[in-house]
């Protein structure tokens, strides 16, 4: 096992804020997210693939978003106008994959990806050059299949497909100059004996930049203090989802829960404010969402992931249908309700998601090659509509279909 080095157990805790809209002291999730209509379409790209992984750039507080940045089923990173969605550039990492994609949270045009030839890459969204301005490199038989970087921006975590018997959660100092190329950076070290598969998630604490949650095929989420000396020390908590995970976060107020959807659609969460208590961690356990929710007219066929909304204190999950139907599930003490739909704008299966708390929108993006920005009271002016919906199924032809390889049998 190998220690982090110095560097991480020196963070200073920073604290990020963002400006949000305050909601109508009437309004209520179902009718915020009843309001959301179709702003903008993206263009169809001359090669089209599903949309994976989507992130914004984090504005100054003063102002609104300016990038958007979109990890395809092509092996690529495109990049797009937040406020247009008109495509500006594209990233690939052949003959690697890249896997998520993040902005960095002081620099908002700054944006990192793992990539599964061992590396984390990072491009300046201004520059014309499809070279990384800094490559992170991790160990000879690393495959990176997940990665985030702390609200900080001083460090970086990936985590490894499982190679023989080690699967790794790899770090490095983040902090560098990222206005021209440089030499790959090693890592500050690895945790190596929590998992024992595919490291499918990572996400750091929102505002504590020295706590990390990752899940895995092993089922196990696990929650890290990296400024601990070592890796048995820096282990919190332990949490079992009982299947593969395939989307964790952080919730409730001073986001103190985490929670974990998995691929055969299940749903855990947790309160870490009752590790010291007699109390049970566990809030909810839903082995199945899709037969634990009831929706009117329409089915749910999938879980696409989760988001926590601030000012209303509520975690909401978020899944679809196979023909581009987006629901919207309120997670509660009491189970899971069914707070709103979203039709109309996706002709196949979504497949990821990012809300922007500043102005109430959400993006989206499905096996259809659709970008979709949806915001209250919105009107769609964009004519690609028709063109996207009649392209949906030669698209589906052309790239991998809705994966289910992950799924565990596990109950």
């Amino acid at each position: 096992m190998h220690e982090l080095l110095s560097a991480a157990q020196s963070f200073r805790y920073l604290t990020t804020s963002s400006t949000t809209f305050m909601m109508a002291a009437a309004e209520t999730i179902e009718e915020l997210f009843g309001r959301l209509r179709i702003a903008k379409r993206s263009v169809l790209s001359e090669e089209p693939a599903y949309l994976l992984d989507i992130d914004i750039s984090k504005p100054a507080q003063s102002e609104s978003s300016h990038f958007v940045a979109v990890s395809c089923s092509n092996e690529s990173i495109r990049i797009y106008n937040r406020a247009t969605l008109t495509f500006l550039r594209e990233y690939s990492c052949c003959p690697g994959m890249l896997n998520g994609v993040r902005f960095a949270h002081a620099r908002d045009s700054v944006v990192f990806s793992a990539c599964t030839d061992g590396t984390v890459k990072c491009w300046d969204v201004r520059l014309a050059t499809q070279k990384a301005v800094q490559v992170f490199s991790g160990y000879p038989s690393n495959v990176f299949i997940s990665f985030d970087i702390n609200c900080s921006d001083l460090i970086i975590c990936a985590g490894t497909e499982k190679v023989e018997k080690d699967t790794f959660l790899v770090f490095w100092d983040a902090r560098g100059d990222t206005n021209c190329a440089s030499k790959s950076k090693e890592p500050l070290g690895v945790y190596s004996e929590s998992h024992n598969d595919d490291i499918t998630r990572i996400c750091f604490h929102p505002t504590k930049p020295s706590l990390i949650v990752s899940g895995s095929t092993d089922g196990l989420v696990n929650v890290f203090d990296i400024n601990k000396d070592n890796e048995d020390d820096a282990l919190i908590s332990t949490c079992n989802s009982d299947s593969s995970v395939s989307f964790i976060g952080w919730s409730g107020k001073d986001y103190q829960q985490v929670y974990c959807t998995t691929h055969d659609e299940g749903f855990s969460w947790w309160d870490l404010a009752q590790l010291d208590t007699e109390e049970p961690i566990t809030l909810l356990h839903v082995l199945d969402v899709r037969a634990a929710v009831c929706i009117e007219n329409d089915t749910l066929n999938y879980l696409v992931g989760g988001l926590y909304h601030e000012k209303a204190d509520k975690l909401l999950l978020i899944g679809g249908t196979s023909t581009g139907n987006i629901h919207l599930i309120s997670c509660g003490l009491d189970g899971l309700n069914v707070v709103g739909a979203l039709r109309g704008g996706h002709a196949a299966a979504v497949r990821s998601f990012c809300w922007d708390a500043t102005d109430e929108s959400l993006l989206t993006g499905a096996e259809d090659a659709q970008l979709l920005l949806w915001k209250p009271g919105a009107t769609e002016r964009s004519f690609a509509k028709k063109t996207s919906l009649k392209t949906a199924s030669s698209v589906q032809r052309r790239v991998r279909v809705h994966s289910t390889s992950l799924r565990s049998g596990k109950k």
